[in-house]
């Protein structure tokens, strides 16, 4: 009896055993094929974009792409334009140092040159040499002519009216009668309005001698003509008097 349970243990252990070392790796396997799939996924996410991004910046395979090569191509164009010039601002530079050579030298400069440069040749010099000396003496005469038309315009208005003006500062003027007392004895006027519309009478020692003519002709009149005139026929009358 002993025996025949012992054999039944001995022979349900294994099985037992058996079992769960069938059952624990199958499930350690699902879980890694998913864990492998999964990472696999995200790789092939990863490719995509990559390949994506490669696209886009112009990135090609060369198995199953071809390049075609314009026969105007603006780039090579471009190169082409920039070596020609570079070359011709080599033969200008060039040509520029010449002309310099020359000029600090003080020789004549080549009609080569001259044509680079741009500058005029000796006959055009010299003609042009001639209108500036004929320009300058033209004005020196006018200015002859307008400094002695200003003197006779200057007698003329001492003439006519009795006063010599004189620029003293900048918009003021001082009035001398031909027939003052003194040299002193003069009067101020200053030109308050614009373009010299309106004229103020500035104080001087001579004008308070005169303050009666002020008050009435200036300041009750309101009239510079007026005033002047009284005060020649005053300075007059003692003149004669005298």
């Amino acid at each position: 009896m002993r025996t025949a349970q012992r054999w039944r243990l001995s022979c349900h252990r294994p099985w037992r055993s058996w079992e769960a070392r069938n059952k624990e790796p199958t499930w350690l396997k699902v879980e890694e094929l998913e864990a492998e799939r999964s990472r696999l996924e995200e790789e092939k996410k990863v490719l995509e974009t990559q390949l994506e991004r490669l696209t886009l910046q112009g990135d090609y395979d060369q198995s199953r792409a071809k390049v075609l090569h314009l026969s105007l191509n603006p780039a090579g164009a471009a190169r082409q334009r920039l070596h020609e010039d570079r070359q011709r601002l080599r033969e200008e530079c060039a040509r520029l140092r010449e002309l310099v050579h020359a000029l600090e030298a003080g020789g004549a400069v080549p009609p080569d040159l001259e044509a680079t440069a741009g500058l005029p040749s000796s006959r055009e010099v010299a003609e042009l040499k001639k209108q500036v000396e004929s320009a300058e003496l033209k004005n020196q005469r006018l200015k002859e002519v307008f400094q002695t038309k200003i003197q006779e315009f200057r007698k003329v208005c001492y003439t006519l009216t009795g006063y010599q003006v004189d620029i003293t500062t900048e918009n003021q003027y001082r009035l001398t009668s031909m027939y003052a007392e003194h040299k002193t004895d003069c009067l101020i006027f200053k030109a308050a309005g614009p373009s010299g519309t309106k004229m103020q009478l500035l104080e001087t020692e001579f004008s308070r001698t005169v303050q009666e003519l002020i008050e009435l002709h200036l300041l009750r009149q309101d009239s510079i003509p007026a005033f002047l005139s009284a005060l020649t026929l005053d300075l007059f009358s003692r003149q004669t008097v005298a």
